[in-house]
Order: C-alpha cells, then sequence, then structure tokens
C-alpha cells in the first residue's frame, strides 16, 4: 500500500542526459517518516527491474504536480527534461531511502541545476561533485554525536564564540576596505601584497593579527595566505560561513597555517582530493550543521554546503587548475559567480596578477579593484634592459648578470631558479639534421632521465637503444631543453661547495631554512623560504611563451609574478631573455594594464572571454544538425566543422571519424545557446538504436563543452 498524499521527485544519478530531469514516485507507508528532501533514495527506473540511485529533491502533492505539468513553464521546457509529463496513472514507488541525512541541501541543489542549465550538462555530474560518497561507519557516529548534543542541548553560539577569534587586522590596505567586504556583500578584485610572513608558533599569542604575525615561531606563508585567513576570520566573527578556493596543496597547506594561528581547529573545514573518502565524508557532514564555518579546499569546494554563507575567496584565479576535468567542465570562477548572486555573500578575487576574464569584470564595473596602501613590490631586473658585452653572452640561457646576481646571493641566503621543466632533458633533437628525436614505437618524443641514461619515449617508456634518425639515419642526438635535473647538475658545478636543491613534481619541498642553497624549481612548485629568497633567477621565458596557447603571456606572467613575490625585500628577481610588454607588466608590478591589453585584443577577434565560446563534437550529420538548430540565433557564429583529432582525449581508437564545430556568441545569448544544444544531445542519446547482435546500444558522440578555456 502507497501513500497517496505525497509525490517523490527524484532526480536520477545519471550520466544519460534524458534522465536530467526530475522523475515521480509515490512514497510508500513504510518510508514516509525517513522521505525529506535531500536525501539518497533508490528507485525503480523503467525496465528489467533495473534500480537507479538518485536523491529526494522535494515532497508534493497529486494536485501541484497536475498543475505544473498544465502549468505556462511546462512549454518552455527541452523536449524530454521538463519537470513533469502530465503521467495519470499508476506512481512507481521509492524501493528504498539509503540514508536519512539530508545530503543534498537546496542552495546545492539549485546550484548544480543552474549551472548544468549553463554548461548543456547534467546537474546530476555537478552533484557527484558537491557530495561524496557515503561512508556509512562515519554517518552513523555523526549521527550518534548529533544525537548527543541534541540531549544535552549545547548552545553553539555560546559562550561568544567571536571572543574566541582574532581581530582581522588588514593593516596592508586602506582603512574600511577589506573589514566591510563581508557585511556590505562587496565584490572585489585585491592586488594581493607580495612577500612572505612568519606566523606566530601555534603555542603563541591566540590573537595574533597582520600586525603580530611576522615575530618568530611559527611556519613561513606568503602574505596573501594572511590576508585570505583574515576576510575569513572577519566573516566568522559576523555569524558567517567562507569558502576558500585555492588551486592545489601547497596553496592548502599555506593557507591552513595562517588560519591555525587565527581560529580554533574546529572552525575550519578541509575539502582535499588526497583526503580518504571517510575523512572527507566527514568533514561534509559537519557542514551540513546550523554552525558557521571556513571551508578550504581546490576547486570542488565551490559547492561545498555551508550554514549562512557570507564569503566566497578565489586565490590566483587564472590557475588552469580551476578548470574540471569532469563533464560539464564547469570552472570554479562561473561556479563562484553563480552561487554569489544566489547566496547574495562576499566575493573576493586575490592574486599577485589578474586575469582576463576577472579584468573583464572590472572593466564592466561588477568587481572593484583594491590595491594595498603601499607601492611595494620585487625589484624586477629584465636582462633584456641591459647590455651584454658580445654576442656569446647574449646568447647565455644565464647572462652575466644573473651569473653576478646569484653568485653574491647564495652566500647569505636561498637562491631560486625557476626552469620551465622538470626530468634531466626532456626534449632530444638529431644533432646532425635538427629534426625531433621520436620514438620508433609510437613516435613519442625521446628523453633523458640522467646524463648516463639510455634515451626513452616519454610517451610508453620505450628505450631507445641503438636510436637512428628517421630523417637522416644519424645515431647521435643532442639536448634540446634542459630540466630541472640537468640544470642543478650544470649550477652545482659552477657554484662548488653550495647546496642543490631540486623542487618539481617528482621532488615536493614545501619550505625552506634561511641557510645559503641553489634551489632549482619548475614553476608552481617554488618552495617558500622563511625569510624571503636572497635572489630568483627567472630562466627559460622564450620557451615558455612559445607554447601555443591564447593564454600563454597571461599564465607566464601569473607564474612570473608568484615566484617573484617570494623575494625578500630588495633582493633581485632577475628575469631572463623576456622584454616587451610582459617585462614592463612584470618589472612595474602593473597586471592590470596588462589584462586590459589582452581583452581590447580579444574583444577586436571575438575571442573569450570578450564572448562565449562552445565546442561541438560528433560525427558529421550529428554536427551539421545541432549547429542548424542554432541559425535562428542572432549574433552567433560558427567556425568549422573541422576532422577532429584523433589523439584527443576521450576520442577511442577506430571510432567513427569525428568533426568539430566552434561556436561563439555574446552572453546574453548564453542561456538560449545552451538551452538549443542540450535539446540536441537530448535527441541524440534517445536515437540512438542497438547495433544487430550487439548487448549495449553504443555511447553517444555528440558532445558540447562551453568556455574551454584551451580551445582557441
Amino acid at each position: 500500500m502507497t501513500r497517496t498524499g505525497l509525490i517523490a521527485r527524484v532526480l536520477i544519478d545519471s550520466p544519460l542526459p534524458q534522465l536530467d530531469h526530475l522523475f515521480d514516485y509515490a512514497i510508500p507507508d513504510d518510508l514516509a517518516h525517513l522521505a525529506q528532501p535531500g536525501v539518497r533514495v533508490r528507485v525503480p527506473l523503467r525496465s528489467a527491474n533495473r534500480v537507479a540511485d538518485g536523491y529526494l529533491i522535494e515532497l508534493i502533492d497529486p494536485q501541484q504536480a497536475s498543475d505544473a505539468a498544465a502549468g505556462p513553464d511546462a512549454a518552455a521546457t527541452l523536449d524530454g527534461t521538463g519537470p513533469d509529463t502530465g503521467y495519470s496513472g499508476k506512481l512507481s514507488p521509492v524501493d528504498s531511502i539509503v540514508s536519512a541525512v539530508p545530503v543534498l541541501t537546496e542552495p546545492v541543489w539549485q546550484l548544480a541545476r543552474r549551472l548544468a542549465d549553463r554548461a548543456a550538462g547534467n546537474a546530476s555530474d555537478i552533484i557527484r561533485l558537491a557530495v561524496p560518497p557515503r561512508a556509512v561507519r562515519v554517518e552513523k557516529a555523526w549521527l550518534a554525536a548529533r544525537t548527543a548534543a541534541d540531549a544535552a542541548a549545547v548552545n553553539p553560539t555560546a559562550p561568544g564564540a567571536a571572543d574566541r577569534l582574532a581581530e582581522p587586522g588588514f593593516a596592508e590596505y586602506p582603512a574600511q576596505t577589506l573589514g566591510t567586504i563581508v557585511a556590505d556583500r562587496l565584490r572585489v578584485c585585491v592586488a594581493a601584497v607580495p612577500g612572505v610572513v612568519r606566523l606566530p608558533g601555534l603555542g603563541g599569542p591566540a590573537d595574533a593579527s597582520a600586525t603580530t604575525a611576522a615575530a618568530a615561531g611559527g611556519p613561513t606563508v606568503g602574505s596573501w595566505a594572511l590576508t585570505v585567513a583574515e576576510l575569513a576570520v572577519s566573516a566568522l566573527r559576523q555569524g558567517k560561513s567562507s569558502i576558500l578556493l585555492v588551486p592545489d596543496y601547497r596553496d592548502q597547506d599555506q593557507l591552513q597555517a595562517a588560519l591555525a594561528v587565527l581560529v580554533p581547529a574546529d572552525d575550519v573545514v578541509r575539502v582535499d582530493a588526497r583526503q580518504s573518502n571517510p575523512d572527507r565524508y566527514r568533514g561534509f557532514l559537519t557542514l551540513l550543521e546550523d554552525t558557521p564555518r571556513i571551508i578550504l579546499g581546490n576547486r570542488s569546494a565551490v559547492y561545498a554546503p555551508a550554514h549562512e554563507l557570507g564569503l566566497i575567496v578565489l586565490w590566483d584565479d587564472g590557475d588552469p587548475l580551476y578548470g574540471e576535468q569532469l563533464s560539464p567542465y564547469v570552472h570554479a570562477r562561473d561556479a563562484a559567480l553563480i552561487r554569489r548572486e544566489a547566496a547574495d555573500c562576499a566575493l573576493v578575487f586575490i592574486g599577485h596578477s589578474r586575469s582576463v576574464e576577472t579584468e573583464r569584470l572590472v572593466e564592466i564595473g561588477w568587481l572593484h579593484a583594491v590595491h594595498p596602501i603601499r607601492d611595494a613590490h620585487p625589484r624586477i631586473i629584465p636582462t633584456t634592459f641591459q647590455a651584454e658585452p658580445d654576442a656569446q653572452a647574449r646568447a647565455a640561457r644565464i647572462p652575466s648578470a644573473a651569473w653576478l646576481a646569484a653568485k653574491e646571493a647564495v652566500r647569505t641566503g636561498p637562491v631560486l631558479v625557476q626552469v620551465a621543466s622538470p626530468g634531466y632533458a626532456p626534449m632530444l633533437a638529431c644533432r646532425s639534421c635538427g629534426q625531433s628525436a621520436r620514438c620508433t614505437q609510437c613516435q613519442g618524443p625521446l628523453a633523458l632521465a640522467s646524463a648516463t641514461a639510455t634515451p626513452a619515449c616519454r610517451w610508453c617508456g620505450h628505450l631507445a637503444a641503438g636510436w637512428r634518425c628517421s630523417h637522416c639515419e644519424a645515431a647521435v642526438f643532442r639536448v634540446v631543453t634542459v630540466g630541472t635535473g640537468r640544470t642543478a647538475e650544470e649550477l652545482g658545478r659552477a657554484f662548488p661547495g653550495s647546496r642543490v636543491i631540486v623542487a618539481d613534481g617528482e621532488h615536493t619541498v614545501q619550505t625552506l631554512g634561511p641557510e645559503p642553497a641553489l634551489v632549482i624549481a619548475t614553476r608552481g612548485a617554488e618552495p617558500i623560504p622563511r625569510n624571503g629568497y636572497s635572489a630568483i633567477l627567472l630562466l627559460d621565458g622564450e620557451r615558455m611563451l612559445a607554447r601555443e596557447s591564447l593564454r600563454v603571456g597571461e599564465d607566464c606572467l601569473r607564474w612570473w609574478a608568484n615566484a617573484a613575490a617570494l623575494a625578500a625585500p630588495g633582493a633581485p628577481v632577475m628575469l631572463v631573455g623576456v622584454g616587451g610588454a610582459l617585462a614592463h607588466a612584470l618589472n612595474t608590478w602593473q597586471p592590470g594594464p596588462y589584462a586590459a591589453a589582452e581583452l581590447a585584443d580579444r574583444r577586436a577577434l571575438r575571442f573569450p572571454p570578450a564572448v562565449r565560446v562552445a565546442s561541438v563534437t560528433g560525427t558529421s550529420a550529428e554536427v551539421e544538425t545541432a549547429i542548424a538548430s542554432l541559425t535562428d540565433l542572432a549574433g552567433l557564429d560558427v567556425l568549422g566543422p573541422v576532422s577532429h583529432d584523433p589523439a584527443a582525449p576521450g576520442q577511442k581508437a577506430g571510432g567513427p571519424a569525428l568533426v568539430r564545430a566552434i561556436v561563439r556568441f555574446g552572453y546574453p545569448l548564453g542561456d538560449e545557446v545552451a538551452r538549443t544544444l542540450k535539446a540536441a544531445i537530448v535527441r541524440n542519446a534517445a536515437t540512438r538504436r542497438k547495433p544487430k547482435g550487439a548487448a549495449f546500444r553504443p555511447a553517444p558522440t555528440l558532445r558540447v563543452r562551453f568556455d574551454d578555456p584551451e580551445l582557441l
């Protein structure tokens, strides 16, 4: 017997686009006491006695269901994806309720739905990022603790929660600027203060602030981490939660260290991909409580549940790690913008450089730029501004001025040498004809792991013993690019007696003492020195700029600025081999004008972020049909279709020939373009037929991706 008074509307956890809408189910009497929005459920799925996982989104009565089916919004939904189909027969009952904990909160569900609609994707794919897998033991322990706390009638706000927190300083910024961000729900782009800060030890004063944090005793972090931590403390003092987004674990560790001296550990919940599933689920359940928290994590933390959300902060939003690699590929910046709008909270972008996307928001007046009081910045010295004595000196990888700066600085402290690539020699070429040295098995590039190693393929690992050039048959190769290993070897010989440290993806070094050392690091892997670097050499600039990407200049400026910010006051930062607008922007420490010039160029060429883009990939017929559905939209242009690279990620060898078209359109057209392309995806998926003799229908080949940063 089923209960006729309520209908459960369920979102099925499935990647199939035709299932991306709410299904109506009856609620059995024995489950009625557990049924509430947000719980995990299992429901029957049409045929073959299949049971699917899902989330109970809402409970309605039959009259509401019939009114919704006949309402004015019914005709505006996508074919097959609307909230109701007007079904008046007997509903299937919910099979089971997995857990009584409502893990999907209303704000997170609304965020997932809006982002999925904006990107022509599935809401369940975004919810999969927001809600971690269930850990039964952790959940039972959490429920028991909640029951005990309720029985004890604990008041979470007493005694004086704000009294436990430090008083934010914000001494580096104009008065009443950062301190009013949360209360006034401001949207700002903050220029981070360069330099490092020595935090007090955990046994030090509980009221440490920016003005006292330089005291000796604790770890060293970038000054930006203390600024972000103080913003979060400001929100917590007002009874608001905050979400702090950083690109990777190195930044997380810095920010967590800064928070540790300002707030009790229980007020901070870390969302980390390196956590075990029980730890992640334990933190997630903590965020479901009616207590404000500081949520610290990478890109997926933007989807975390937050009680009374008052602040969202993105550190270094131009970092590519913010780009989601799973469908529907929503960038954390876009998710933060949408969530800020829904929550009506403060939003802060902070960094040593400025992304072009952020610059667009500043220019249209949506973001307000905030700068430090003092115009203190690293001492940048572009070597192209200096005259070398001869052609050989000008062609050297490390010019004489940089050599002298490093030689002098390494006597008193650590010297950072930033290089482009890890490894020993990541690229080889034929010494005779200059052709790139390629693997005879897969045509991948050959590399050397050490000076005495046999060349090996970077793709398949095949050893190239007895290698011969496929172009001229020569058997001798030369090193084209030098990585961290070869650089460390060369500098070790040039600076005998100096300690040499390698920091890259294989050799993780996060902090350094004040002792003299040569630190060879790839971009983004630079250790944090206790007192700052005595000198910094930024090498391989021309190689970094040679990458084929629309964002290459922006990325290089961000890499160099983040490294230069680690310099001690007055320490020289040598930018080697790079001139022009990039060198000027770094030298003057003014990334805003460079980002503005980049944005102006992209407006003239209709490149993102001046416009939005979407790639449509599939067979020729599928792409042409999808593009044809957009012909009625004015202000939209299509590039292609052209043959799609068979080596592209996600494309299977031996499959049908694929093509790709690029659609460019203005921001006002975004919703209509996404809705139209989503309808094309649903139609394509629904019309697939199982080949004769096959066990399953083929996977859909039509794919759409919005705002791919590497598309152009």
